[in-house]
């Protein structure tokens, strides 16, 4: 090859699980010091791409060629000693370990049989500073930092191991907007020192900026290799997804004088030291957006609207009190509450499609303590067929299933029985902008229907593309209250991160 080869080169890659043609032919090219981008809808085919680039998948046919040669990448073992580190959404971080026994979990420094540590610890102090986060201590607790320094620390792991390219998967799904400018402050600093990344995310505004070049996936192929990140135009990139001309778009407000009978009343909420007197409504059919950065107090209002979390003040639905401490009243009461950590939070992943979509009315399908499961399949039969969840096998196990249909079961979850108000915590996040659109009209459909929705979202057109009132929430106190249609994204982040009211 030539010396201007790129750094990795992917030909006709095909990877075949019983009943599923995951890819099919294939391929990607990445240079050195570039961030290419990687995009496609849930179930296109990028979880198998990058888990066979990153060793834990084989290819069935296909040629993988790195750095000029030919290579296998039977492990991930194999794939770090190429120089290959993946970085997934889900960090693979110990809790209970410290920063640097993390960073260099299985390629500890030893001498004699004995770890190292005071090496371990000077060395990833020095990854800690190449990174630009000194702060962190190697010694800290990994469960004791934030999502963004987890992320530096996952990192800082991927460089341990002298990385010449590092794959990226949804690396700002759990990040505020400043934090979101640091990780890409690091990638220009990693790029500028020749280390290529594949990055993958589904916030085609992030492409637009971090991003050199595109490869699109469409089931299993590639719809378009190396596409220029920057002068594509958005509605082509969408398009060449989802093969069709679908745009960030969201179902028509319906149009009416107000909102419906008031369904949900808060009153001089408090959580010291979280946020405090935070007071508003919710009317039936009526879509309430928070709009605030992580960190701001907004999905801890959530968990105390829900009574998941003990405050002080005063929450109503339909002019019952909610009881802190006692989700399983509030549930019966008619909240719904679809966490922003959904495989952690909301779901039995080993368990089938319909437990899951069930699994908060089972009153209705037991008696003396038996489940009927042929009442229960015929429910959650019902409501895949409702929501649109794919595929539609309510024995199916839910973690078979992608992000976006996952999501839908969440939602059909609260459909059992007769729900007044559903609270929605980040509903979108790794979801594709195929599902999001689909999501977008289920939600709007349920508040036309009659339920009150409080929606949490970390980006902002969604929540003003999707809500009817937003309330501005900035370290833990609304600062701004109106009608979404009278603002736009500037103004709404120009409120959150100054902390100005209009």
């Amino acid at each position: 090859m030539s010396a201007e080869a790129p750094l990795l080169l992917m030909r006709g890659i095909v990877k075949q699980f019983p009943g599923v043609r995951a890819l099919d032919g294939v391929d990607l090219e990445v240079r050195r010091g570039e961030v290419h981008c990687l995009l496609g809808q849930n179930g296109a085919g990028k979880s198998t791409l990058i888990k066979i680039l990153a060793g834990a998948h084989q290819p069935d046919e296909g040629v993988i060629a790195f750095d000029g040669r030919e290579v296998r990448l039977t492990s991930p073992t194999a794939a770090i000693r190429q120089g290959i580190s993946t970085i997934y959404q889900e960090l693979d971080l110990v809790d209970g370990l410290s920063v640097a026994e993390n960073v260099f979990l299985g390629h500890e420094r030893a001498r004699f049989g004995f770890v190292r540590s005071g090496e371990d610890n000077r060395a990833t102090r020095e990854l800690l500073a190449r990174l630009g986060h000194p702060e962190i201590r190697p010694s800290t607790e990994v469960g004791r930092l934030s999502p963004a320094a987890k992320q530096v620390v996952s990192m800082a792991r991927a460089l341990s191991h002298d990385t010449r390219l590092i794959i990226m998967d949804e690396p700002s799904a759990a990040l505020a907007h400043d934090e979101v400018a640091n990780l890409f402050r690091i990638v220009r600093e990693l790029t500028a020192q020749g280390v290529a990344v594949v990055y993958i995310s589904h916030r085609l505004e992030e492409i637009r900026e971090i991003g050199d070049r595109v490869t699109v996936l469409k089931d299993g192929r590639a719809a378009a290799v190396g596409l220029p990140a920057k002068s594509t135009a958005t509605s082509e990139i969408v398009s060449l997804m989802t093969g069709r001309n679908v745009e960030y778009v969201f179902p028509p407000r319906r149009e009416r004088p107000g909102s419906g009978p008031e369904v949900l009343r808060v009153e001089g909420l408090t959580v010291p030291g979280v946020f405090a007197d935070v007071s508003f409504t919710v009317g039936a059919g009526e879509i309430v957006g928070l709009a605030g950065l992580v960190g701001s107090g907004r999905s801890e209002i959530i968990e105390a609207v829900y009574g998941a979390r003990r405050a002080s003040g005063t929450v109503t639905l339909e002019g019952r009190p909610v009881r802190r401490g006692g989700a399983a009243a509030t549930v019966k009461l008619g909240m719904g509450l679809a966490p922003e950590e959904r495989k952690a939070q909301a779901l039995l992943l080993d368990q089938s499609v319909a437990a899951n979509i069930t699994l908060a009315g089972l009153d209705g399908y037991s008696r003396f303590g038996w489940i009927d499961r042929r009442r229960e399949s015929a429910r959650a039969r019902d409501l895949i067929e409702t929501l649109d969840i794919r595929p539609g096998d309510p024995e199916r196990p839910i973690r078979t299933l992608s992000g976006g249909n996952q999501q839908k079961a969440v939602l059909a979850r609260w459909l059992v029985g007769t729900r007044r108000l559903l609270l929605l915590d980040e509903p979108t996040r790794g979801v594709d902008v195929g599902a999001r659109a689909e999501l977008y009209a289920v939600i709007r459909r349920l508040a036309d229907e009659g339920i009150g929705v409080l929606l949490v979202s970390s980006e902002v057109p969604e929540v003003l593309g999707l809500a009817d009132r937003v309330l501005v929430i900035r370290e833990g106190r609304i600062i701004h209250r109106s009608d979404a249609r009278d603002l736009d994204e500037h103004q709404v982040l120009d409120m959150i991160m100054e902390g100005s009211a209009l």
